[in-house]
Parts: C-alpha cells; sequence; structure tokens
C-alpha cells in the first residue's frame, strides 16, 4: 500500500513530517529508477519459469533458514525433493515454495501473535489528536516507526501510541490500551534509512508493553527473503483500526538498504512492520513510489503532472518501498549508548546483534550527541597523514589465529555474593556465540520468572561454560555443521539415510547408539519387530537388517513426538558417543570445568546431552560447592542405556544434591524416559510441560514455563 499519512502542522528541524515524507517519496521514486535494471533482469528470468529469481547464494541462505526455523515440516521436504532429481538451486528454490505455498494452521495464530505488538501513533495538538502512523515493538519496552513519524525527541513527547486499536473476532471494536512515550529514556531517528527507535513508558504504569502486548524480535542475519516472495504488511493504514495486506505483496527487488515490492493503491501504513511467511520482520514500510516522468516529476492517476494542491490520493502509485531490518540494526550497531541505553538495545534479542556492544575509553566525556538521537556518535579514527620519510614498512601478514570461543564467568556478587547460577547447554551449539547463547537462555528464564511472580535475572550474573566447539573437534565435525544444514545438501537425509548412517557407527561401537535408540521407541510404544533382541552388535553383512531397524525405530519415535527424524538421530548420536567413545567424556567435562565456580551455593540449569554432561559433573566438583539445586530439562536420563553408563552409576539420585527437578515434555522424543518411574531416583520434582508446536526441546520455551521457572527463582532469592 503506498505511504500518506496525516498531516502535522508541527514544525521540526528537517520541515514538517509531511515535508518528510514527501522528500523519502521522491528518493524513493529516484531508486526505483534507478534499479529498473535489477528488476528487468528478475522479471525475464520469471518469464522464464524461475519461481525465485534471486542469487544461488540468497537462495541457499532462505531455504537453510526455512528449515533450521521449522518453516516447513521436514518430512514434506523429503517427500518432495525425492519425488524428481534436482540440482542444488532448484532443491532451494523447491524448499522456498513449499514454505510459501503449504502453511500450517499455526500462520494465522501467529500471524495474530505477531500483529498484537503493532500500534497506532498520534499527535497532541492544539486540543486535537491526529493519527500519524505505525509502530510496533520491537522489545519489552522499544517501539520502531519511521524518522518521518517520530523526527525528534520534541516532537515524540507530544505523542502517544495506543495498542489493540483493533476489531475483535465478532467484529466490533477492541478496548484500546493508550501508553505514553518516554523519548528521554532512549531515542533514535535517522533520516537516510527513515527509521526511530523510542522507549515506551510502562502500561497504566506497571507492565512494560511487551509483557502485555509481545514484541517482533528483530535478526540482522541473511535468509529472510528473496525475490519472488510475498510478505505480509500490518499497519492503521490513514489512521484506521489495525488492518493486515495479507500475501498481496511480491518482492520486486532488494537493493543495499531497501526493499521493493508491488502494492495496491491504497495509501497509509508509515511504519509498518514487513513480514514474511514465517512472520519475521524482514523491513520497515516507509514510503510509496510514486510514477514519475523522464524529469523525475511525480504523476497523477491520469498522466498529468501531480501538483502538492492535487493531494496525495491523486498521485499514481506503482510500488513500496521499505527499509531492510538488517540495515537499521547495522546503523544502531554503530552507534556508542551509554550502559543504560546498552541495556534497553540488548533486550532486542540475541539475533539483533546489539547485545556485545562495549562502551570504549572515554566514552561517558564523549560531548558530541546526534541530534535529536540521544545516542553519542562512535569514535572516529585517526586521518592522520603519514610522510613518506616516515611511514613504518608493514609486517609481514601471517593467518590470523582461530577465534576460540571459551566460557562466561557469572559477574563477582550476584545472587547475594555466595550463591551461584551456571547453565550447561547441549549438543549442536558449535560455532555460536556463548554471550548470545546465555542472552538465549536468560530470555526463556526470565519469561517464566515474570509469569511465576519472582524477581528476574541479569545474563551478566550467571555462569555460562562453552564446550560446544570441543564437543564438535572431538567427533570429527566441523563446527558449521548442524541438523539445517545437513538438510541443505544435494540429498536430505530421510529417516532411511539417518538409520543408515548411524547403524553403520552402531555396528563397531559397542551398540550404545542402538542400545539408546531401540529403548527410546519401545518407551514410546513401539512394539518390538520379530526377530528382535538385546543383543544388536552385528557384522557389517547384517548391517542392512540394522538400518531397517532403526529406520522403523525413527519413523516410530518421529511420528509420536513433535521431533523430526534427523534431530532424534543426531542428538542420540551425540549422547552415545560422549557415553562410549573414549576420551570424550573426559574432554568435555575437564573444558566445562574451566568456566565453573569453586565454592560457594550452587543452582545447575542443564538441557539435552547437558543434563548427561551434568550429573557426571557433580562427582568432580570440589566439596566446597553446596549443590543446592539441579534443573534437568529435556534429559535423556531415564533411558538405561544412558543412566547406566554415568559416571556414578544409575538410576539413583544425583550425588551430593538437595532439591532435583526434572521438567519434561511430552512430545519431546530426547525426553521420552521421563517422568522418572523408578523409586531409586529418589523422586525429584517433575513438572510436566507443553511446548509450541515444532519446539518441544527448545530450552527457551522449558524455562518459559512459571512452574519449571519458579523453583528456580526462589533458589536465587
Amino acid at each position: 500500500m503506498a505511504t500518506v499519512d496525516t498531516p502535522a502542522a508541527a514544525e521540526t528541524a528537517g520541515g514538517t513530517p509531511h515535508d518528510l515524507r514527501q522528500r523519502h517519496a521522491k528518493a524513493a521514486a529516484q531508486r526505483y529508477r534507478e534499479s529498473a535494471g535489477v528488476r528487468e533482469r528478475a522479471e525475464a528470468r520469471a518469464a522464464d519459469g524461475v519461481p525465485y529469481p534471486d542469487t544461488d547464494q540468497a537462495l541457499a541462505a532462505r531455504a537453510e533458514r526455512i528449515l533450521t526455523r521449522a518453516g516447513i515440516p521436514p518430512g514434506a521436504v523429503v517427500a518432495d525433493i525425492h519425488a524428481e532429481p534436482l540440482d542444488l538451486p532448484q532443491v532451494h528454490e523447491r524448499i522456498i515454495g513449499l514454505a510459501n505455498d503449504l502453511q500450517a494452521v499455526s500462520f494465522l495464530p501467529r500471524g495474530v501473535r505477531a500483529a498484537a505488538a503493532v500500534a497506532r501513533i498520534s499527535l497532541r495538538q492544539n486540543g486535537r489528536e491526529l493519527p500519524l502512523g505505525t509502530g510496533f515493538l520491537v522489545s519489552p519496552r522499544l517501539l520502531m516507526t519511521n524518522h518521518h513519524v517520530l523526527p525528534d525527541v520534541g516532537f515524540a513527547r507530544s505523542c502517544f501510541v495506543e495498542f489493540n486499536a483493533q476489531v475483535t473476532v465478532d467484529n466490533v471494536p477492541a478496548t484500546v490500551v493508550r501508553t505514553e512515550l518516554a523519548p528521554d529514556a532512549l531515542f533514535v531517528a535517522h533520516e537516510p534509512l527513515d527509521f526511530a527507535l523510542v522507549a515506551l513508558a510502562p502500561v497504566d504504569g506497571k507492565a512494560l508493553p511487551g509483557e502485555v502486548f509481545g514484541w517482533n524480535r528483530l535478526s540482522a542475519q541473511s535468509g529472510k527473503l528473496v525475490v519472488g516472495e510475498l510478505v505480509n504488511i500490518v499497519g492503521h493504514p490513514s489512521g484506521r483500526l489495525k488492518e493486515i495486506a495479507l500475501r498481496d505483496n511480491k518482492l520486486l527487488a532488494r537493493l543495499d538498504d531497501f526493499l521493493h515490492y508491488q502494492t495496491d493503491t491504497e495509501p497509509g501504513n508509515s511504519g509498518s512492520p514487513v513480514f514474511n511467511d514465517q512472520w519475521e520482520v524482514v523491513a520497515l514500510h516507509h514510503s510509496g513510489v510514486p510514477e514519475t516522468d523522464p524529469q523525475g516529476h511525480v504523476l497523477r492517476k491520469d498522466g498529468n503532472v501531480w501538483q502538492p494542491s492535487d493531494g496525495e490520493d491523486a498521485v499514481s502509485w506503482i510500488a513500496n518501498e521499505g527499509v531492510r531490518i538488517s540495515s537499521v540494526l547495522r546503523r544502531l550497531a554503530s552507534l556508542q549508548p551509554s550502559p543504560a541505553e546498552r541495556s534497553l538495545l540488548a533486550d532486542m534479542g540475541p539475533e539483533s546483534g546489539l547485545g556485545n556492544q562495549l562502551p570504549h575509553d572515554g566514552m561517558t566525556q564523549a560531548p558530541e550527541r546526534y541530534p535529536g538521537t540521544g545516542l553519542r556518535p562512535p569514535p572516529v579514527e585517526s586521518t592522520e597523514a603519514t610522510t613518506p620519510a616516515t611511514k613504518p614498512t608493514a609486517p609481514p601478514t601471517t593467518p590470523a589465529a582461530p577465534h576460540v570461543r571459551t566460557g562466561l564467568r557469572g559477574r563477582p556478587g550476584a545472587f547475594g555474593g555466595h550463591r551461584n547460577m551456571v547453565f550447561l547447554h547441549g549438543r549442536s551449539q558449535q560455532g555460536k556465540d556463548p554471550e548470545a547463547l546465555r542472552r538465549e537462555w536468560t530470555a526463556g528464564l526470565n519469561t517464566g520468572l515474570t509469569r511465576a511472580g519472582t524477581a528476574t535475572v541479569e545474563p551478566a550474573d550467571v555462569w555460562f561454560p562453552y564446550y560446544g566447539d570441543r564437543l564438535a573437534e572431538l567427533m570429527g565435525k566441523e563446527a558449521a555443521v548442524s541438523a539445517g544444514t545437513a538438510l541443505l545438501g544435494a540429498t536430505i537425509p530421510s529417516a532411511a539415510e539417518a538409520a543408515g548412517r548411524f547403524a553403520a557407527e552402531s555396528a563397531q561401537d559397542s551398540d550404545a547408539y542402538g542400545q539408546l535408540l531401540l529403548e527410546a521407541a519401545a518407551k514410546a510404544g513401539m512394539q518390538e519387530e520379530p526377530g528382535a533382541s538385546d543383543g544388536l552388535v552385528v557384522p557389517l553383512e547384517g548391517l542392512d537388517q540394522l538400518v531397517g531397524t532403526f529406520q522403523h525405530a525413527l519413523t516410530w519415535l518421529a511420528a509420536t513426538t513433535d521431533v523430526d527424524e534427523w534431530t532424534i538421530a543426531t542428538v542420540f548420536g551425540d549422547v552415545s558417543r560422549y557415553l562410549s567413545v573414549p576420551g570424550v567424556r573426559d574432554a568435555v567435562l575437564d573444558t566445562v570445568l574451566e568456566t565453573m565456580p569453586d565454592q560457594d551455593e550452587l543452582i545447575l540449569v542443564t538441557h539435552s546431552l547437558g543434563t548427561v554432561v551434568g550429573v557426571d559433573l557433580l562427582s568432580r566438583l570440589p566439596a566446597e560447592i553446596d549443590r543446592v539445586l539441579l534443573v534437568t530439562v529435556g534429559s535423556p536420563l531415564g533411558m538405561d542405556a544412558v543412566n547406566g553408563r554415568l559416571l556414578a552409576g544409575g538410576p539413583h539420585p544425583p550425588p551430593g544434591v538437595h532439591q532435583w527437578m526434572n521438567a519434561w515434555c511430552p512430545t519431546d522424543a530426547v525426553a521420552i524416559g521421563c517422568p522418572l518411574k523408578d523409586p531409586r531416583w529418589g523422586g525429584p520434582t517433575q513438572p510436566g510441560v507443553t511446548n509450541a508446536q515444532g519446539k518441544a526441546h527448545n530450552i527457551t520455551e522449558y524455562l518459559a514455563h512459571a512452574n519449571v521457572a519458579g523453583p528456580i527463582g526462589r533458589a536465587l532469592a
């Protein structure tokens, strides 16, 4: 939809919001003209039958993101990809096409959830309230919109936002919730990219807006959209109640900082979020693209040159333009915020890339600030020239040493100074940033703590041992390999292929993997096949039979849980290697112990393979550590093939632990042995939870439940 907002008479440093909007429209038209060649090439490829006329790299990144974000069930991919021989670009196109054509029933409620964070922005002026545009929450307290909607701090102080300005399912107006802007806490405005970011006051002076309406998490990562895909826009066109343009806008071109997409002719929606079909924000809608003549004059719908007196409804709008979210995030990352501002920006989540900014020397004394933004500029590098006589000789270049990711220590004095909380992750964390992982875990826990009515925690207060890269090295994997990237190879692993890969290993490794997999399938209700026995070690000539047995088990587990065959196969594979391959267990435990407290009270929160590592770890901790609480979530400890191989044996209570909580989800295949019913476990507290579809084994889903987070919060207090 083309952009026209209600004009406001208030003057700003750059003119009225109306003037700013007109400048952006003209700039958008110029970019549209200059990118004509890009669109024409895409249109020619589309005419030749190419569904998504983008680069091979963009298609690969998009397909990977769809698969790793559960944008489509892996089973649907396997069935479709194997239907005919395809080369790799065609595989990527097919995955993207399936994600666009096969929408799960969750598509609509997820859209409702994303739309709840969208609000109408209005201006108080001379006793009147004038709608200006749209904004949307990107953290519990921060709202994003256009610079031409909120040009500066002073203007923002005169505005307010309204959530829930929409109709209900009964098609009657909902109760609107109004809250004030708080630009003195944080305000960023950037005219070239036409974005503004502003803090909001609590709703009714109590809860943060995001705690009431949710927020849309932004990502600086690639792969969110390719040319030819459809986008969805939610906003308040012309100040009306909230509306949605659902799958009616196709991406035409992707520029360095902007996206161009198809449009209808209705104006409005400045500051609206532009979503892909997975309801990720891909752009900030900011302007319609007007049709122009060769001299750059805006044209009317009748082909004549447009005049301001004609009104913007007379403009011939030919496209929409949005600002790429990745460009906005890069700009924000270039600024140097104060500690309070940095904390607000970090709440936008780990994928925003804004959680790791560190103050530079003297930052608090920096006198210059971007006018009206509330943020200091980045330090300027020296441009002093060096004369030829004094120019130093460049030293010979040597390859940069590989970056070694290490664990993170908790802040001294946290939790009363005598208590430590440790997060211990599971498998498939190689190549990831420990700081981002710690923030992700903390975000999930804080959601649960808020629901439980207990105090939240700061990520910096938590210990986070990191062994992801070491585990990958020990198991002979490249750090970049994961279930998602494996699915992006020339073939997509099916249950049969996963079974074949691990059957060959199982035939040579004392069968730890086979026992684990078949025990899990049996606990999930699979009947023993004729001829099956407890002894599963077979010679290689009997491998075909073992593959068939494993395929049957994997298919059964995937059908009876909410975890796909490949994920089940790889999780159980890593657990079995940790327990059975010589040297792996000791190396992992040694790596974890490098970042563990050595005294005081301990609250140990573990997940997946980390629950097995954590129980083993308890046998090696110093006696000075008081083991107050052990938390295991999504754990395979309930299977005899696992607990019988623990350092301390099993089943029995973990050594030295005062309290033990074992949280499980019925659809989590990894936790299929839970709840732990054997009385020899000592009767741990075992809350059962229901995780979201596609996230049965997800750590943040587990921690976000009040009955999981509550006991942790009480132990910390």
